[in-house]
């Protein structure tokens, strides 16, 4: 019975290889991100949550430092929207949404020609609790756990856009 396993799983690999599967980010060698990534140069975020949000994506795009001469540059508004649920008996709210929204468009830093624009929103929920303090943290964690994944979302995003040539004109 082993064997008949290991027949439908290297069946299995064969298939998936023969497909053209490859990773979204990065070549099949390496593992690398995009060279695009490296070379895109992120406008500043008006906010704290912008500036929070400007740094997670300067972490991920550009893990070497910001580019010396950029080709791509990305302009991004973050909203956010609180909004209570879960409400008692006595009308106080036990739990509450918090909803990011990040509008952003990626240009050409010769031409200003807009490449790619894009929306992601995000919304995370914390337990809204009796002592204030409490609260505070639940929130402020909220707020770096929604811009944690929007960074994550738009780098996917810009990963689908530059794994089409034909969408970036090349």
């Amino acid at each position: 019975m082993s064997s008949f396993r290991s027949l439908i799983l290297a069946a299995a690999v064969v298939t998936v290889a023969a497909c053209g599967f490859q990773p979204l980010y990065g070549s099949r060698i390496t593992g690398s991100p995009p060279a695009e990534f490296a070379q895109i140069k992120i406008e500043p975020i008006p906010d704290r949550i912008g500036q929070q949000l400007h740094n997670h994506l300067l972490t991920i795009l550009n893990p070497d430092g910001r580019p010396e001469k950029a080709r791509y540059v990305m302009k991004t508004q973050v909203t956010e929207n609180l909004s209570a649920l879960g409400v008692r008996k006595t009308a106080f709210a036990t739990r509450a949404n918090l909803q990011m929204r990040a509008v952003y468009n990626l240009t050409s830093a010769a031409t200003g020609k807009n490449l790619f624009s894009g929306d992601s929103t995000i919304t995370v929920s914390y337990n809204i609790l009796d002592s204030e303090f409490a609260t505070l943290m639940a929130e402020k964690d909220a707020r770096a756990r929604a811009v944690r994944e929007l960074s994550e979302d738009i780098r996917i995003r810009l990963g689908v856009f530059f794994s089409n040539p034909a969408a970036q004109g090349k």
